[in-house]
């Protein structure tokens, strides 16, 4: 599913990752650990294609990340679902909207097929709110649920969680990771990034702590 070779990733003149190896598997839930800087979000970056790879070699859900062309970018991200800390919801758009919006920018063009696909994402995070609602009028879970459905409209065989539960409350947060959870199960894969430690302890997984230019796996002493 992932797959990084001796990797070099630089931003602004700055190395970031230097000689990493890296690899995810297809139905595996990795969480992505270190400190504020250490690069977790460089590393989603180049996976999502916004970075390139300096030296090395990657490729992600089959797209060689060395040889992405900037045409190819939009292909790549209809095979990756993305679910930021901030949402990232269009706050003048009601959730439909939202929602709409994605799949008519990715290709989709039959209203009804449109319309069906958004319900069934909906039913995917078990959120029950009128559609014609937007963003600032909900909660923060809800908004989270909202964007995690965003993430599966396409389908993706990869989510990337980047610190999916930052902005939320501890009852919230184990909530939304109890629903990535569910969706894991069901063949999906996962990658989130994340400060909180109790729920990688809740929710065991793989574990890569991102430090010194490197990318490590690390395994938790468990009680």
């Amino acid at each position: 599913m992932v797959v990084l070779n001796s990797v070099t990733i630089s931003q602004r003149n700055k190395i970031i990752f230097k000689n990493v190896n890296f690899k995810i598997n297809s139905g595996e839930f990795v969480f992505l650990i270190g400190k504020t800087g250490s690069g977790k979000s460089s590393l989603i970056k180049t996976l999502c294609g916004d970075l390139i790879i300096e030296q090395g070699d990657g490729n992600v859900v089959g797209f060689n990340l060395k040889k992405l062309k900037s045409k190819e970018i939009h292909l790549l991200r209809r095979k990756i679902g993305v679910v930021f800390q901030d949402f990232k919801l269009l706050q003048d758009m009601t959730v439909y909207e939202n929602l709409n919006f994605v799949l008519r920018a990715t290709g989709w063009k039959n209203k009804l097929k449109i319309k069906n696909r958004i319900q069934k994402v909906l039913d995917l995070v078990s959120i029950d709110i009128p559609s014609e609602k937007y963003p600032f009028e909900l909660s923060g879970g809800e908004q989270q649920r909202i964007a995690i459905a965003r993430a599966l409209l396409n389908q993706p065989e990869l989510i990337i969680a980047d610190e999916p539960t930052g902005n939320l409350d501890p009852e919230t947060s184990q909530t939304i990771m109890q629903l990535l959870k569910k969706l894991h199960e069901t063949g999906i894969t996962i990658l989130m990034a994340t400060h909180d430690y109790n729920m990688i302890m809740k929710f065991p997984g793989k574990i890569f702590k991102c430090e010194e230019e490197g990318i490590f796996e690390v395994v938790p002493k468990r009680n």
